[in-house]
């Protein structure tokens, strides 16, 4: 799979926060720390349920942070996390 730059720029960023331990692994934590105000960035992945893309767009009203679609599925998205599971969205935090 080709991935554009931004992506790629995208990733390797991840990868940093990764090692800081900035990121928050996983829908439910990812959207509770939203509502507390707490996110700088989502990532979503490429194949995230419209579910879980609804409430990012309802907290998005508020703003406050961004939100990146990814080109890679959840499943890529929890390999490059090195994690065991899929990852649908990631949380960046401030």
């Amino acid at each position: 799979m080709a991935k554009t730059k931004s992506t790629e720029s995208i990733l390797k960023q991840l990868k940093k926060d990764l090692e800081s331990k900035k990121v928050v692994i996983g829908a439910q934590r990812t959207l509770k720390l939203l509502r507390q105000g707490k996110i700088a960035r989502v990532l979503v992945a490429q194949n995230t349920t419209n579910v879980l893309k609804d409430d990012l767009a309802y907290y998005s009203k508020n703003g406050g942070f961004e939100i990146v679609a990814l080109d890679v599925p959840n499943e890529e998205l929890g390999v490059l996390c090195k994690k065991p599971f899929s990852i649908s969205l990631l949380g960046i935090l401030k």
